[in-house]
């Protein structure tokens, strides 16, 4: 699948790290490196401008290693770009340690992952049709 990228980062475009990767690093696109503060959370510039195909979404993960190792994460984890959105891809990042973390220029932040979806039809009913699982919500089927 090709991608239309617009890249207005100083960083190469984002490539998947394996052969049987799904997503694609995303890099901070930044002037001065950025404090966060435990608890505090700050919108990362890429550099980087998409058109998806209609039908395709870019999701913005977190990446496992920032977040076990420093408490890194991305707030609206996933964040969902839509195939009409046209400006800058931003990474909402959180700092949930107990300590003060510092974005580098080039330091990968986030990862994206390119994604097919469909869009609903409701169909208004009166009932739903029964299932095993029912009602049974949060926690319903035990440890």
């Amino acid at each position: 699948m090709k991608i239309k990228i617009v890249n207005r980062s100083k960083h190469a475009l984002p490539e998947y790290a394996t052969l049987h990767a799904a997503g694609m690093d995303l890099r901070a696109d930044i002037v001065e490196r950025i404090v966060l503060k435990p608890l505090e959370r700050k919108l990362i510039p890429t550099g980087l401008f998409i058109e998806l195909p209609i039908g395709y979404e870019a999701q913005v993960r977190p990446r496992s290693g920032l977040a076990l190792k420093k408490g890194i994460t991305v707030l609206n984890s996933p964040g969902t770009i839509d195939a009409d959105y046209r400006g800058e891809i931003g990474v909402i990042l959180i700092n949930l340690s107990s300590e003060d973390f510092i974005v580098e220029d080039g330091e990968r932040i986030a990862q994206m992952v390119i994604s097919a979806h469909e869009q609903a039809e409701w169909e208004e009913v009166e009932t739903l049709s029964p299932s095993d699982r029912g009602e049974g919500g949060f926690g319903h089927t035990g440890i």
